[in-house]
Order: structure tokens, then C-alpha cells, then sequence
């Protein structure tokens, strides 16, 4: 069962001051940090998760994650083209992927991910995007057709768009500027956890 309510951080201190407050799913997705760097923040938030019953999902660096017995990875399309899926089943990582349209969805389902994510729904500031926003009718669709498998809805997301999201058939609204920008992160991601109730 998927989780309704998909952190994104992009440090483990805000991992840190975040998850306790009741949070159960997050992914940390770190750019641009040297390797050693990389290896200290996904250890200390896979600890963090660990004592508070949290399941981290390990943005792009699989290996890492791999080597730090993490048990969850999220990967972009560009980053499928490096990864060695037949170790991670191997090892029974759990695989999210994203996709953004119909090509990369056939992609992501042949590579038997844990769940699919799809977006932007909404438009997004987080980073310069080359595809238009998806749309509540996309996540209907791609939910027909991937069937059981979980749909992370991510880009643009507010609480008050959720309810549209679910219904269209989200299993999961995954959430980055809306927490990151705000002005008491810890108020709205109860405001989050609330509303994914």
C-alpha cells in the first residue's frame, strides 16, 4: 500500500526536522554534492527514517544506495540508462520511476518498478520543464494503464488540489516546492499530512 503523502526533501536536515512529525514516505533527492557528502546525507537520513517507521526513497544514486542497504531508489529516465536493474531486483530493491510520456511509461512498466510517478500535473518553478503539464485527465489514463501498480502524481501539487488528483486516480501526491518554499515548512507539511488523511 502506498503512502498518500510523498515528501521530497533536498537535505537530510530537513529530512531531519520533517519527518517526526508524522511523515512515512520520503524521497531524498540530492544534486550536485561530491560523493562523500552524498554518502554522510543518505546515511544519516536512512537512520532517521529507520527510528521514526519511515521508508526513504534514495533519489538517482542507486549504487550508493545499495551499498548503504537503503531498500527504496527513485530514478529519472536519464539515470534508467546507468542503472543495473538486475542487481537492484536482485538485491530486492524497490524501484520507482518517472515518466512523462506514453514511450517512457512502456520503458518504466518493461523495468517492473515498484510504483510509476507522472508529472508535472500542475505547472511547475521547481526546475525548467520540456513537458507541458500533464493534466488531471493524464493521471486517469495512466492509470488505466498500469493498472494495480501505484501512480505518484508530482509537479504543481496544493492540498487544496488533491482531492481532483486522488479521484483521478493518484495513489500518491508527491510534494517539493509547495513544502520547500514555504514559510514554517513544519506547518504545512501537517497541513500535508492532514490532508492526505
Amino acid at each position: 500500500m502506498m503512502e498518500r503523502f510523498y515528501l521530497i526533501v533536498g537535505d537530510a536536515e530537513r529530512l531531519e526536522r520533517l519527518v517526526p512529525l508524522g511523515v512515512k514516505l520520503v524521497q531524498l533527492r540530492i544534486k550536485d554534492q561530491p560523493e562523500r557528502g552524498l554518502c554522510r546525507q543518505i546515511a544519516r537520513a536512512r537512520d532517521v527514517c529507520d527510528r521514526h517507521g519511515a521508508q526513504l526513497v534514495v533519489n538517482d544514486h542507486w549504487q550508493i544506495a545499495l551499498d548503504l542497504g537503503c531498500d527504496f531508489v527513485h530514478l529519472g529516465q536519464e539515470d534508467m540508462d546507468q542503472a543495473d536493474f538486475a542487481m537492484l531486483h536482485r538485491s530486492g530493491i524497490r524501484i520507482g520511476l518517472s515518466t512523462h510520456d506514453e514511450a517512457e511509461l512502456d520503458r518504466a512498466m518493461s523495468c517492473d518498478p515498484s510504483y510509476v510517478a507522472l508529472g508535472p500535473v500542475y505547472p511547475t518553478c521547481l526546475k525548467k520543464m520540456k513537458w507541458a503539464p500533464q493534466g488531471l485527465e493524464r493521471i486517469r489514463k495512466w492509470k488505466a494503464l498500469i493498472g494495480r501498480k501505484p501512480l505518484v502524481a508530482i509537479g504543481g501539487l496544493t492540498p487544496e488540489r488533491l482531492p481532483g488528483v486522488f479521484a483521478a486516480g493518484a495513489d500518491s501526491a508527491a510534494v517539493v516546492t509547495d513544502i520547500q518554499t514555504a514559510d514554517d515548512p513544519e506547518a504545512r507539511t501537517r497541513r500535508w499530512l492532514e490532508a492526505c488523511k
